[in-house]
């Protein structure tokens, strides 16, 4: 398996090289020269797997063995995701109304991105250890992202990472899960501004090509490829514990912001499994825009929500959804998205668009008031409470009353537990108190605020980390 720039100006590319990188030199994200097709008799023969070893299956399918062999890799998915409290690892709730909820959040911040980074930051390990080389890892998080990768990489000798967090637009206790980590390779950034804001400087450090060079610089933000082919495996987990019969349809209902999590099924349909997907938006609708009608524009200012690892108006993964609905036409893609760079908007051609609709079958958009009935809605009916993310999904089953005629999920994103905000404002009588331990924590972080110079402090901090790693070399080499 060999990978390329979706833009068109490298390929033949590793699995290693794609997964220590942020974006391509191009400006593109990496992606696979071509995806491995299943046949029936080879999906029938997974149905029964584990969630583990549908990990492995799919990373298998996605890495050679000269890069890392069965065995290693195996036994490296096997004890990270040993870090997740339920044995297996992703659970399915049947409540009420044909509302399947499928549970991805059983990991240590209590996330989906949990499911993959934990994979994703073994990779890294094993492969800095293999190769004595240092890192630092660069992420831009709206809420959940920050979390799971500090907690993949937290204490890691060869590994720093450095994490932007939208201070006030995630909520206190995500906010908290990030900044007590205080482990000497974590720092952590508090900014004055929304997701989108903060991605500015990190983009413009990715872009400068010999800084990241000089620095070994990655990014583990659903740009890095690795993110996007752990989180196959949960599509086809949930595909075959929803399913009657293995070849049937199932549909899956995806909260969605970056649109890392819907790329990962859409690849999962392209290789052959039966799925087709809703997907579900909060009030930031430039995914439900572009997917619906073609309309990829950036309109107004980031808003913010009751679920706010949503709350973005640049959502990168979009330019993989080109990659893979014009048959991995790259030089088309670099069109596209280059005009989209210059101009904030660009038309998605209709013939992209009915091949796109073909997987992702409908968009919906949902408001917090929304957001609040259908929370309030699933406890009343189940006594059962899903997080806000969770409920723009659950909006759509509700909203739609007629029965599809085939098996759905919602894809539950998070635990309730990390937005006991939202759960108060929806009037739910439940108090969610299992992170309030985090109140009484130690912390650590430093500012980035209003006016000042984000990407200079950024480099600054980028460059003292290297220096640092130099002179601790030094100091062991004269030991």
């Amino acid at each position: 398996m060999k990978y390329c720039s979706s833009r068109g100006l490298e390929s033949g590319l590793s699995f290693r090289d794609v997964l220590f990188a942020g974006y391509a030199k191009d400006g593109g994200l990496y992606v696979p020269e071509e995806f491995p097709k299943l046949t029936l008799d080879e999906l029938k023969s997974m149905a029964h797997t584990s969630y583990p070893g549908l990990v492995f299956e799919m990373a298998r399918k996605f890495i050679s063995e000269q890069e890392i062999s069965s065995v290693q890799l195996k036994d490296l998915i096997d004890n990270n995701i040993k870090k997740f409290t339920t044995p297996e690892v992703v659970e399915i709730k049947q409540l009420n109304g044909e509302l399947n909820i499928v549970e991805l959040f059983h990991g240590p911040t209590l996330a989906f991105k949990d499911l993959a980074l934990s994979v994703v930051g073994g990779l890294l390990n094993f492969y800095l250890k293999e190769n004595q080389q240092n890192i630092t890892i660069l992420v831009g998080t709206s809420g959940d992202t920050g979390s799971s990768a500090l907690m993949s990489v937290r204490g890691e000798e060869h590994t720093d990472i450095v994490v932007l967090l939208p201070h006030g637009r995630c909520t206190r206790t995500q906010e908290l899960q990030m900044t007590t980590i205080i482990d000497d390779n974590v720092h952590i950034y508090r900014v004055e501004g929304n997701s989108d804001e903060l991605d500015e400087p990190i983009k413009k450090c990715f872009h400068d090509e010999s800084f990241v060079a000089n620095h070994n610089l990655i990014s583990i933000n659903s740009i890095n490829w690795g993110r996007v082919m752990v989180q196959i495996a949960h599509y086809f987990y949930s595909y075959f514990r929803l399913c009657g019969e293995v070849g049937e349809v199932v549909q899956l209902l995806v909260p969605t912001g970056a649109a890392g999590n819907i790329t990962a099924g859409c690849i999962a349909q392209k290789m052959g499994l039966p799925i087709t997907m809703v997907a579900t938006v909060n009030t930031n609708d430039i995914v439900a825009r572009t997917l619906s009608c073609g309309d990829f524009s950036v309109k107004g200012e980031v808003v913010k929500s009751l679920a706010p690892a949503m709350d973005i108006q640049v959502p990168y993964n979009i330019e993989r959804l080109l990659y893979l609905f014009t048959d991995q036409d790259r030089q088309r893609v670099r069109c596209l998205m280059e005009k989209f760079e210059r101009e904030n908007r660009v038309r998605v051609p209709e013939d992209v668009m009915t091949s796109l609709k073909q997987t992702i079958v409908e968009t919906f958009v949902a408001s917090d008031d929304d957001i609040k009935s259908a929370m309030r809605r699933v406890y009343e009916e189940n006594k059962y409470v899903v997080c806000p993310h969770t409920a723009v999904a659950a909006a759509y089953h509700y909203y739609q009353n007629e029965s599809v005629g085939v098996p759905r999920g919602v894809l539950a994103t998070a635990a309730p537990d990390k937005f006991p905000e939202a759960v108060t404002e929806s009037e739910i009588p439940v108090k969610m108190d299992s992170l309030q331990h985090l109140e009484t924590m130690p912390t650590k972080s430093m500012w980035m605020r209003k006016g000042e110079d984000w990407y200079g402090i950024l480099r600054t901090k980028i460059e003292e980390i290297t220096d640092r790693r130099k002179y601790k070399s030094k100091e062991i080499k004269k030991g």
